[in-house]
């Protein structure tokens, strides 16, 4: 059985992980193409400054729902992975364009944004889906790039937005958009389905259940659920931490763009080099160290902003931007071992449902503490999630 596993593996060609990473890069570039371009639609459309968090919670809003559909209809199981997704790509596309038709009001822009992140569940997960179908062995290394895609295309539009500055702010749009078409059309021209699918002919409206009823998986998915409640926090309010750190340090100067893509783009390298290290000390091992440092970054964030260096402020941001998400494909990796073949589509998608519901209680959260609290003190509230994913960790019988 093992041999029939390292022949069919060994026969994969080497194109087909590139491609995967490529595509899932190009279409997830749609997650923060509206943060990038938050400003300019705060004054095109005559928005208060606070719709940062409501903007953002649409999509990742759009995302739970998605998952939630995908997960209950078992899609992903039963339908080639490959159409799904490129469907995906082009339904998320359209509503992202909907950003630069003039004079729409904040309840629309809310429902395109939610509606985007809806078709993004149909990328995310089941790009993992996909990988997971041609990479039986060296799935850790494998979701580490996938994922390193993910915070490369989430943290673009902010890169995007510093590059394009002199020209108009649509531009961003338009670009993430034909990103999301051209990755979708990859996955489907050149990316069949993998070798180590197993389709599920039937709807399973208990899956779910069946699911949490293993104590192994639910120790992976609590551990997941730990690392959501940070990470899309970090992300959202990395802007407003370098603008924080401007108005303490007037002399500092710090593009806020360029250094928002750079924090949150660093996560990539992580996601590699947690990839690589779970190869030498373990799947789980690898991600209690990383959600360990991701707690303490949290814990002495309020030091970072008095900092007179903005060097070492940024070296601080930067060192937990990788950690933030370094452990993201481990976990993933963790639910899909301990999950049995034919569900771990569903599997994935459901975890990643939960994990992105708990974000806008993390996202609004932190709104919320901004309006009550020193901003220098907020961002320790986000050592609550890795806590509780270092404690699951510990109690749980998750495997590898």
């Amino acid at each position: 059985m093992a041999d029939t596993i390292s022949s069919t593996t060994a026969r994969i060609p080497k194109r087909i992980l590139p491609l995967i990473i490529i595509s899932q890069f190009c279409c997830t570039s749609l997650w923060f193409a509206g943060n990038g371009v938050m400003d300019d639609l705060i004054k095109v459309y005559h928005l208060d400054a606070s719709v940062l968090s409501f903007l953002t919670s649409s999509v990742q809003f759009g995302f739970i729902i998605g998952t939630f559909v995908f997960a209950l209809f078992t899609i992903s199981d039963r339908y080639s992975p490959s159409k799904v997704f490129m469907i995906s790509a082009v339904l998320a596309a359209f509503f992202n364009l909907g950003l630069v038709r003039q004079g729409q009001t904040l309840t629309i822009l809310l429902l395109l944004r939610f509606l985007t992140g809806f078709f993004l569940a149909g990328i995310y997960p089941v790009g993992m889906k996909i990988a997971a179908d041609y990479y039986n062995t060296g799935l850790g290394k494998a979701l580490g790039l996938l994922v390193g895609a993910l915070v490369l295309g989430t943290a673009f539009p902010h890169l995007l937005s510093t590059v394009t500055q002199h020209l108009p702010w649509e531009t961003v749009i338009y670009t993430t958009s034909l990103l999301s078409l051209f990755g979708g059309l990859i996955i489907l021209i050149f990316v069949p389905n993998g070798p180590f699918r197993k389709r599920s002919t039937k709807i399973d409206l208990l899956a779910l259940t069946k699911l949490f009823k293993n104590r192994a998986f639910k120790g992976a998915a609590y551990g997941y659920f730990g690392h959501m409640w940070e990470l899309y926090a970090f992300w959202a309010f990395t802007p407003i931490m370098i603008k924080t750190y401007n108005n303490l340090h007037p002399e500092a100067h710090l593009n806020i763009a360029l250094y928002s893509f750079l924090i949150i783009g660093i996560g990539s390298l992580g996601c590699v080099i947690s990839g690589w290290l779970s190869t030498i000390k373990g799947l789980k091992p690898s991600a209690f160290f990383i959600l360990l440092v991701s707690a303490i970054c949290c814990l002495v964030s309020p030091l970072s902003f008095h900092l007179t260096s903005s060097l070492l402020f940024i070296i601080f941001m930067i060192i937990w931007g990788m950690f933030v998400v370094a452990d993201s494909p481990l976990f993933s990796t963790l639910v899909a071992h301990n999950t049995a073949s034919h569900a771990k589509g569903s599997a994935l998608t459901i975890v990643n449902c939960i994990g992105y519901a708990i974000t806008i209680v993390s996202i609004q959260t932190l709104g919320f503490l901004q309006t009550i609290l020193t901003p220098t003190y907020v961002y320790i509230a986000l050592a609550v999630g890795p806590i509780i994913g270092l404690l699951a960790l510990k109690n749980e019988r998750t495997q590898v």
